[in-house]
């Protein structure tokens, strides 16, 4: 009688390999289980089991619920991320030793919880949720876990459940005062920005945004230096999907800069991660959303002003529009921040603000050196000529009277691959 552990191993070799005839052989014997009146409740079992064991490995290797999620929903989609979902719900049940609380704040956002009594069913239920018969569920399930086991560490930015310092982490490395009146009126201009059908008044609310953004960012980098405090600078990872992944990479990376961030594209997972302060990280998170947001919305609107007999190119339009886009937006938020540097300067001192400033800076630099001590420069092409004026034109038809700016970078990073 097979044991049900070397079925899945079995089937799980096969599928990593070349042979197709022989992954569908393998399938076909998890199919008949393990031959006894239990047997295919045992193999769900053994596929669950060695689901669970291989997300808890990928936690110590830097990655987060939130990470684990956006790469499987990209790789295999909805289905399969929903079946990560309740593996990580079961090991989370399992999970011994402290585990900080924003760690199960991400399992509920993702509705990750134990909805089942016995793990026996777990898999059915999921593949009657799903309204797959048990041969595409198998099939499913199987694929899922080589994801799961194929993925290589990425860079810890918080300890993990059951480490050193879980405990204390009461916050994700992104998170400040839920509460803050600051965070409230910015999310509130962002979303008029987001709605509004005049570009002009999208341009002002998020340089107003963004004022507002830079002189918390002051206050807060004020108050950390009066304050005794050991902190280290934290991280937050940003989804750069395709379509256009790069120019959503390169709008991480100005977003990232004009708010003291460092950040570091890592193409082949899908995600950019963002390097800074906890204020400033929430920051580049409610502007890349929301700054994407208005950046597809214009070039939806540029492309319909296209003169005729221009769109057979469509793709490269879009993606020089988006790059010209992300470049002079960044331009203009590091003139926000530059002129409220100036303003909090005249109003605490140079000798006491810039100090403070630039060791701020200089931690978030270390932090990113020993985290990706690799990194690589990808060269920015211009391809369509017309989609980068356009790009340019859209991110610069409101004047938000800051003065000028540094020029910007030309170019998201990427790790070298490991």
């Amino acid at each position: 009688m097979p044991d049900p552990d070397e079925l899945v191993a079995d089937a799980l070799a096969a599928v990593r390999g070349t042979d197709v005839r022989q992954a569908e052989r393998q399938l076909d014997r998890l199919m008949v289980g393990t031959g006894a009146a239990d047997g295919t409740a045992a193999v769900d079992t053994a596929l669950l089991r060695r689901l669970v064991r291989g997300v808890a490995r990928l936690w110590p290797r830097g990655w987060q619920p939130a990470d684990l999620d956006r790469l499987t929903t990209r790789r295999l989609g909805a289905r399969p991320a929903r079946l990560v979902r309740d593996a990580m719900a079961a090991q989370r049940r399992e999970q011994a030793g402290p585990v900080p609380a924003w760690w199960d704040e991400q399992l509920r956002e993702l509705a990750a919880e134990v909805w089942w009594d016995d793990d026996r069913s777990v898999l059915a239920g999921w593949s009657a949720r799903e309204g797959l018969d048990r041969v595409d569920a198998l099939r499913t399930a199987v694929d899922t876990l080589a994801l799961v086991e194929s993925l290589p560490p990425i860079a810890v930015l918080r300890p993990p459940p059951g480490t050193t310092g879980a405990a204390a982490a009461s916050r994700p490395a992104g998170a400040a005062r839920s509460g803050s009146g600051m965070l409230d009126r910015v999310r509130a201009l962002l979303a008029k920005a987001e709605s509004t059908t005049f570009p002009a008044e999208a341009e002002a609310l998020t340089g107003k945004a963004q004022e507002l953004i830079a002189r918390h960012s002051i206050d807060e980098a004020l108050l950390a230096a009066g304050a005794d405090r050991g902190d280290l600078p934290g991280g937050v990872r940003l989804g750069t999907d395709a379509p256009y992944a790069g120019a959503k990479a390169l709008l991480v990376q100005e977003v990232a800069a004009a708010n003291r961030c460092e950040a570091v594209w890592s193409d082949d997972l899908g995600f950019a991660t963002v390097l800074g302060w906890p204020a400033d990280l929430v920051a580049v998170e409610l502007l890349y959303t929301s700054l994407l947001v208005q950046a597809t919305a214009a070039m939806l609107r540029g492309r319909a002003e296209r003169r005729p007999g221009t769109g057979r190119r469509t793709r490269v339009w879009d993606e020089s529009f988006l790059n010209a886009f992300a470049l002079r937006i960044g331009e203009r938020l590091r003139a926000t921040t530059d002129a409220a540097d100036r303003a909090a300067a005249e109003t605490a001192g140079p000798e006491r603000l810039l100090p403070v400033l630039a060791a701020r800076g200089e931690a978030v630099r270390e932090r990113l050196d020993t985290l990706f001590p690799g990194v690589t420069r990808h060269r920015l092409s211009v391809r369509d000529a017309e989609g980068w004026s356009s790009g340019t034109s859209a991110a610069d038809r409101a004047s938000l009277d800051v003065g000028g700016g540094p020029p910007p970078r030309q170019v998201p990073e990427r790790p070298d691959p490991r």
